[in-house]
Order: structure tokens, then sequence, then C-alpha cells
């Protein structure tokens, strides 16, 4: 199926930029099956009513991210909510400062639906429900809208949702702040729907301020946002989504905390989420967490330095790089083979043939010979991982559209050359040339 032409120029925007795009990502995904069948497991394991946790790993520009974003678009198609953010020396699962609430806050102004994928979807997650509980009360008791009885009827519906939230740890004051929405929805008070979600994105700041606005003792802060995180995945499964899923990027942030307190504290609130999930403490909610294998493995300030999370996170010693278990909580990203590098390059070169105005592409044996040419450059270390070759790819795309007059490798020809460090197990042995990749790679 062709890719619209706003998605095209926002895909090859992004991957020329080194980032993954928002939209468009099935029209580059390639490899990694077993990955997305795993994660696409996991949304029918939280659908159910259970819980799941992944940690993807994988070397810088290896495509954790882009992973984490297939996920999110998968997640879309299957009716849950989702809610994503990025680690930060400012935003973290725990921290004396408030990292811990800047965290929830990002998670809130990013929570989306399918039909809101672009954030802040709470005030219409709730509204959607309002209407849904309405039209349920005009269906099944014959009544006319705007009548006592039908405005019994709809109370009575929110009512029992909102009950249901008690039994959860901190339910009782998510409720109340949902019968207040519904409060103001009623009566037309717009200043009493906007203290509510006020309230839902962690913004109040004394418990004064939020009894004085909305009749609740208490506030979201850093102590208590994984529980109410919990609460909300409830929340979103009582009034018809499948679930709620969080992406958290950038876990590296974690592992470069230089104070061990401080880093321990943030193992420790991992180590209560992995506790949730893999024990059924939690329900309708999933955790993607996304980390280098310095994050996971380090035994001084990874996670595997932290006892508890090395025992449940190690992996089967049965397991090779023939036999991968998929069914722990990582998921290990390897490189991607050249032919895996060599469709993606081919599908980069027809989105960029049908959206950028002149563009010439790459015929698909110029395509091998670019990989072979950028494989010398730039050693077998770099190539396993597709970021800098694809951006790489899409300027050079840009620059043959912009110059009819130049070739490839004449373009090509005018970058330095860079020193190959090959430090990995991808690397080629002393003396070997990393072209062997090559070997039996043929374009049919």
């Amino acid at each position: 199926m062709p890719i619209p032409k706003r998605e095209a120029v926002a895909v090859l925007n992004a991957l020329g930029a080194g980032v993954v795009p928002r939209a468009g990502l099935r029209h580059t995904a390639v490899g990694r099956l077993r990955e997305i069948t795993t994660l696409k497991g996991d949304l029918d394991h939280i659908r159910e009513g259970g819980a799941t946790v992944r940690f993807v790993i994988g070397r810088f520009g290896s495509g954790k991210s882009f992973l984490l974003q297939l996920a999110r678009a998968n997640a879309f198609d299957n009716r849950f909510v989702v809610a994503d953010a990025d680690f930060s020396p400012e935003r973290r699962l725990q921290g004396s400062g408030g990292q811990a609430l800047a965290l929830y806050r990002e998670l809130m102004k990013n929570l989306s639906t399918q039909t809101r994928p672009d954030g802040n979807a709470l005030p219409a997650i709730i509204e959607r429900w309002i209407s849904n509980v309405q039209a349920d009360a005009l269906a099944k008791g014959n009544l006319a809208a705007g009548s006592p009885e039908f405005a019994a009827a709809v109370q009575a519906s929110i009512v029992a949702i909102v009950n249901d939230m008690h039994e959860l740890v901190h339910g009782f004051d998510f409720g109340t702040v949902v019968s207040k929405y519904y409060q103001g929805y009623v009566e037309n008070d717009d200043d009493l729907k906007s203290n509510a979600i006020r309230w839902l994105r962690g913004e109040f700041n004394t418990k004064t301020e939020a009894r004085e606005a909305l009749g609740v003792r208490s506030i979201i802060d850093d102590d208590n946002f994984y529980d109410y995180l919990k609460v909300i995945a409830r929340f979103a499964h009582d009034v018809g989504y499948a679930g709620l899923l969080i992406c958290l990027d950038e876990a590296v942030n974690l592992y470069k905390i230089t104070h061990s307190v401080a880093r321990n504290a943030n193992y420790e609130k991992i180590l209560s989420v992995v506790n949730d999930c893999l024990q059924g403490r939690a329900g309708y909610i999933g955790f993607i967490f996304s980390g280098t294998p310095e994050f996971l493995e380090d035994a001084r300030r990874g996670l595997f330095s932290y006892e508890a999370l090395r025992t449940r996170l190690a992996g089967s010693r049965f397991a090779t790089d023939d036999l991968r278990d998929f069914s722990g909580p990582v998921l290990s990203l390897p490189p991607l083979t050249a032919e895996e590098i060599y469709v993606l390059l081919q599908k980069v070169r027809d989105i960029h043939r049908e959206s950028a105005p002149n563009s010439k592409g790459l015929e698909d044996e110029a395509i091998l010979k670019y990989m072979e040419e950028s494989l010398r450059r730039i050693g077998a270390k770099e190539f396993a991982t597709p970021r800098d070759l694809v951006r790489e790819f899409v300027n050079l795309l840009n620059l043959l559209a912009q110059y009819p007059d130049k070739t490839w490798p004449e373009i090509l020809g005018t970058l330095p050359p860079v020193a190959a460090t090959p430090t990995t197990e991808n690397a080629p042995a002393e003396g070997g040339d990393p072209l062997d990749r090559f070997t039996d790679f043929k374009v049919s």
C-alpha cells in the first residue's frame, strides 16, 4: 500500500535526522519479527487482565526506539491507551527533587489513544466514557435524555465504576476526582473539570490546594505516582479500552546516575514494577523499558549490580545466538543482517522516489555497492547499527535529487575516510575482510 505523502515526508525527515518517525513506521519495518510477535503477545495478555514488563536491550542505533514506537502503533490498533516518555536527569523513577513526578507528568502529557495519537488524551478519555455511559443508559432504560430518571441512571453507572476503583491503592481519591469531573461536566463548570484534570496530571503542589479545589486530601507525588499508573490502567479498561501500555526510553540515563544510593533507589522502583508484573499483582498494564547492554549487564552500575534484579533478568544458560529465549523479560536486539539492511534501504529508496521532488533513487545493484562502500568506510562495528547508515543514505538520496549531474560514488568520494574500530563480537578477525559478510549475498 502506498504511503501518504505527508507520512512519507515525515519519515524521511526523521530518518535523515537519525531519529525515529512517529508516523509511517510500518513502511520501514524490517526484521525483528520474533520481537514484534512477542510484544503483540504481551498485548493479548494485558487485555485479559494480566501485566507485563519487557526490557528492550541493544546498542545505540540498533533500533530500540523504533521497536518501542512500533509497539506503540500496534497498541493503538488494539484499542490500548499508551503513555511514553524518555528518562533524563530531570525525569526518573525516584528522586529527591521531583524527578519522579516530572516523569509522571510527562507520561500524562503524552497519554494517547488511536484517535488522539499526539497526547493529552486524558480529558477525551473521560468524556468518551461519560458519553458511553449516557448512551448505555438511553439504550437500556428507554429514557429521555435530560429526564430525572436518565440523570439518575447515569449517576448510578458513574458511581458503580468509581466504587470499583476503591479496592485499589489510592483508588478512592482517584474515583472522587473522576466524579468531580463528571459533576463539572453536568453543571458546565469548566473550572471544576480543569481542576480534576490538573489533579490527575499531578499538577497540584500541595494537599491544601487539592482539598480546597476538589475535596480530596491527597495529591499525586514522587512516592505514589506508580500506584496511580496502576489505577489509571484499571480505569482505562473499565471505560472500554484494552489496557495501558507504558513505554520508557533512554533508560541508560538511570545507569548514568553517579550517586549509588540514588541509582539503587531507581532500580528498586524497577524491581517493584518487575515483581508486580511477574507475580500478577497488577492488571491491564504493560511496561517496556529501553536501554543499552551496559544499563542491563554492568555488574558495577547496571541493573545486574542490584542482585534482586539480576536474578530476575538474567538469561537462560541454555540460550544461544541460535536459540534465543523470548519468554523472559529481556529482549536483546541482535544486529540486522546484510539482507535485512538491504531490504530496509530499498524501502527508504522507494519512499524517497514517491515523495521527494526530482528523486532519482538508486537501483538495487547500486544499493548493494553503496552498502559495500559504507562498510569499507565506517567498519563492521558501526554497520551493525542501522541508524547512521540509514541517515547517510537519506542524505545521499537528497543530494542526488538536488544535484542531478552528480553520481553517488562522486558524492561519497567527498567524505573523509573513517577509521574502523572492530571492537565487538561482530567485528572481523585481525586481517579479515569485513566484506566477507556479503560473500553469499546476491541481488535477486
